[in-house]
């Protein structure tokens, strides 16, 4: 009697927890098939779906007048998927004749079992429309993007380019990658439970949407005139390279900035054709020697010499000195260019003759601690701010340490190093009335339908010098042009003002010279400033006679295409 009340409690106890279990089933039946509905068929959905993306179309690149300067080309992605192939073979012999590809290396991937395999992309739109007319099963052809520029070279090392990706890789093209990568769609195609997708069902589409456009100072006239320039004096003078900047220097607009020798944007991996190059040969290609590397400026250094003088009274225009042909500072002696000395002159004949003795003069009578205050107001202790990566800063001395022989030097360009896009800005500063902009390519964004999205500004820092100081040192450069070192700079019928420079690259024996010049137009209200600099020319390497010569030629052209008015 005993033993059957104890089984009728066992009887009892697993009934209770069998009601339990099927209770906490129901519940959770109710749950999954009422509550959490959704979120179970996404996720049927999900296994049951395949998704393929779209990519995005990369937004273009524009000049200052709607000139198309980077765009795209459609290009097809070629994609197998193994699950659905029906003759293995005949889908390898079709892409290896189509696509030009190794045989075992296609035979391979077509056999490779998992969800999707890549054949090759950036295939050539013509070729992936022939591939879909074969009408191979698992053969997937999607149509993609690739970044294509019609001018090929022209400004590639501002440009710069993208990777497999259509992400941008150098210039700017990564600079404002933000705005012009776009966003990608997508592809959900239903598949069975071997992957093999179903017919008759409709492919789910979610559209890319195209990136916005970049609307640049850059004019493509003005920079292919300054390109040719510059190639003919590359090719002429065997120079190791020669970068032309082109500025407006009252808003920092820059029209052109070109390094020759450029690189095919298209075919941004080779060097002459060879494809066979390493990472430090592909880096020096695409180096923007106009605010990647520094150099000692030489004489066009003496603007911001000349002009520190003139602002803190240790010079005026009308003020005289005498050179010898050198000046002793301290145990140093220190050579002018013409040894025989330039004999009696004024401060604007000295700025006409480019004599380092006067400068030197003039250096030590502003002081260091007042010619590194006129440093940093004309921009030269800090970086551009230019809208590119990889800008270069200034190499100076530290102020504690700079003496009378560094001061002497530093005041007629040696012995510190700074970029020629700096030394731009600094001289815009100096004839634009004191006011020191930010040199820039971006203007803007425009959506597709060619609405402005967004207008960038940059900072402009005013009255960095007096007016009248900026006067002064647009007629001493007229000079310099009209009747003094620059001559070969100027342009019939114009006003140009300027400066050229011949500095010795270190070491001071080597031989090696690096000429420029810098100038701007029309002189008493300049609209333009551009600066050339020629790296080791052989044979004449003057300044005033090789590189004067470029933005002359170069303004020959640019002036009346930007209607600048003649002299009358």
């Amino acid at each position: 009697m005993k033993l059957k009340t104890v089984n009728k409690k066992k009887i009892m106890i697993f009934v209770a927890v069998i009601m339990v279990l099927m209770i906490v089933v129901m519940v959770r039946i109710v749950i999954i098939s009422v509550f959490d509905s959704e979120k179970y068929t996404q996720l049927a959905n999900e296994v049951q779906e395949r998704e393929r993306y779209i990519k995005a179309a990369r937004g273009i690149i524009e000049d200052r007048n709607g000139v198309v300067i980077a765009t795209n080309r459609t290009v097809c992605t070629v994609s197998v998927i193994n699950s659905q192939i029906k003759d293995e073979e005949k889908v390898t012999d079709m892409l290896v004749d189509e696509l030009q590809m190794d045989r075992e290396k296609v035979e391979k991937l077509v056999k490779k079992r998992s969800v999707r395999e890549k054949i090759k992309s950036n295939v050539p739109k013509e070729i992936g429309d022939r591939i879909r007319e074969h009408e191979l099963d698992g053969v997937k052809v999607d149509e993609d993007y690739k970044r294509y520029y019609p001018y090929n070279e022209m400004a590639s090392k501002v440009l710069g380019f993208t990777g497999s990706d259509n992400q941008g890789i150098v210039g700017l093209e990564v600079k404002y990658d933000k705005y012009m990568k776009g966003k990608n769609g997508a592809i959900l195609t239903r598949t069975d439970a071997r992957g093999i997708e179903l017919d008759g069902i409709a492919e789910k589409r979610m559209e890319a949407v195209q990136g916005d456009t970049l609307v640049t100072s850059l004019d493509v006239n003005i920079q292919q005139y300054a390109q040719q320039a510059a190639q003919k004096v590359l090719e002429a003078k065997q120079a190791n390279y020669v970068s032309v900047i082109v500025m407006n220097p009252n808003n920092g607009e820059i029209y052109a900035m070109c390094n020759v020798p450029e690189f095919d944007l298209n075919n941004p991996y080779a060097i002459n054709d060879n494809k066979n190059v390493t990472q430090d040969e592909l880096n020096r290609m695409w180096r923007n020697q106009s605010i990647n590397d520094t150099y000692e400026p030489g004489s066009t250094f003496k603007v911001i010499t000349a002009t520190a003088g003139l602002e803190t009274g240790a010079v005026t225009k009308e003020s005289t000195f005498s050179c010898p042909g050198f000046k002793i500072v301290e145990d140093r002696r220190i050579r002018c260019h013409k040894t025989v000395g330039h004999g009696a002159e004024t401060f604007v004949e000295a700025t006409m003759n480019s004599c380092n003795p006067v400068f030197i003069e003039v250096g030590l009578r502003v002081g260091s601690q007042r010619f590194y205050e006129y440093l940093g107001k004309l921009g030269l202790l800090e970086k551009s701010g230019v809208d590119l990566p990889g800008e270069a800063g200034t190499i100076i001395h530290k102020i504690e340490n700079v003496g009378q022989v560094e001061l002497a030097t530093m005041s007629f360009g040696q012995s510190f190093q700074i970029t020629p896009l700096q030394l731009l800005r600094a001289v815009s500063a100096v004839i634009n009335g004191g006011n020191l902009v930010t040199p820039h390519f971006g203007v803007g964004i425009k959506e597709i339908n060619g609405n402005v999205k967004k207008t960038f500004d940059y900072k402009i820092v005013k009255n960095c010098i007096e007016t009248t100081t900026s006067d002064d040192m647009k007629y001493i450069l007229e000079q310099v042009v009209a009747n003094g070192g620059g001559s070969k700079g100027q342009v019939e019928g114009y006003r140009i003002g300027g400066k050229t420079a011949t500095s010795q690259k270190l070491p001071r024996n080597s031989g090696r010279y690096i000429s420029s010049f810098i100038g701007f137009a029309p002189a008493d209200n300049p609209q333009i400033i551009a600066i050339c600099i020629i790296d080791e020319p052989k044979g004449v390497y003057y300044g005033g006679t090789i590189a004067a010569p470029v933005i002359r030629e170069l303004y020959e052209n640019v002036l009346p295409y930007l209607s600048i008015q003649t002299v009358k």
